[in-house]
């Protein structure tokens, strides 16, 4: 049975700003992510960070190696988009429609290893039914005031299970529900 992991990069208020400079990773941070996303078994998304992990879908001049394996890795896996306004999506990606909970169940039974799950929203709606199994915090040193926040409502209790320094600045915590 697959397990539902939220991760995502957050300041240390709190908020998520991929377009931030301070969120752009270093090497050691930007490896991590090519395992990371060369390990899951798929991607679960919102419309909106589908669309901007669309970018991964190119080929882009000017890409450098990590770049093109990192696009490789996250090509070569399934995604599944939660959205009520888009009517298709890329190849290797399916629109889920109808029940979110019997869905993202269905999707546990019939994988094995981590399906990751992105978008604060999203991650919020599986929350409030029970199905975010483990939650990975990338902490960055920035403080941004004001934005999205990393947790869009209330969640359940937590326990920390590990935290790991990635590269330069980035403290990794992973949390499970009580």
């Amino acid at each position: 049975m697959a397990k539902i992991v939220f991760a995502l990069n957050q300041s240390l208020d709190g908020f998520v700003d991929h377009d931030h400079p301070a969120f752009q990773p270093d090497p050691v941070l930007f490896r991590h992510f090519i395992d990371d996303v060369s390990g899951l078994a798929g991607c679960l998304y919102g419309r909106r960070m589908y669309e901007t992990m669309r970018y991964w879908d190119g080929d882009h001049f000017e890409w450098d190696a990590p770049e093109r394996e990192y696009a490789a890795a996250w090509q070569s896996k399934p995604k599944w988009v939660v959205s009520r306004t888009l009517k298709t999506v890329s190849p290797n990606a399916s629109l889920i429609e109808g029940d979110l909970a019997a869905a993202i169940r269905g999707l546990k039974a019939q994988h094995e290893g981590e399906i990751e799950v992105a978008g604060s929203e999203l991650a919020h709606s599986l929350t409030e039914l029970g199905l975010v199994d483990e939650y990975r915090l990338y902490l960055h040193p920035v403080v941004l005031g004001r934005g999205k926040p990393f947790f869009a409502g209330p969640r359940p209790p937590l326990r920390l299970v590990a935290s790991d320094r990635i590269g330069e600045n980035v403290i990794r915590l992973t949390y499970v529900p009580v």
